[in-house]
């Protein structure tokens, strides 16, 4: 991944769309902001797991799992996400 300092917002919306799309096999077009995180990525609570696996390793952060509570909406992801990073809007 890109040195942490170059990273912006649209750069890391730009790799968790990746990661979304390759790791739970969704249709590029259905990952936008509004959606639900749960009907869109298909997650049961094992598949949460999963999530937080896969956000790790794509995005060199640590997650906890007790977050996710409160991520609802692709864009709730998104911004816990830049959040973790420090990166400013």
């Amino acid at each position: 991944m890109e040195n942490e300092s170059m990273l912006t917002k649209e750069k890391i919306i730009e790799i968790i769309n990746d990661f979304l799309q390759e790791e739970f096999e969704v249709e590029r077009s259905r990952i936008v902001p509004t959606a639900d995180v749960k009907s869109t990525l298909d997650l049961d609570s094992l598949d949460y797991i999963d999530l937080v696996v896969v956000m790790e390793k794509n995005l060199h952060i640590k997650v906890d799992p007790s977050d996710l509570v409160d991520i609802h909406s692709i864009q709730d992801l998104y911004d816990y996400v830049v959040s973790k990073m420090g990166i400013q809007a």
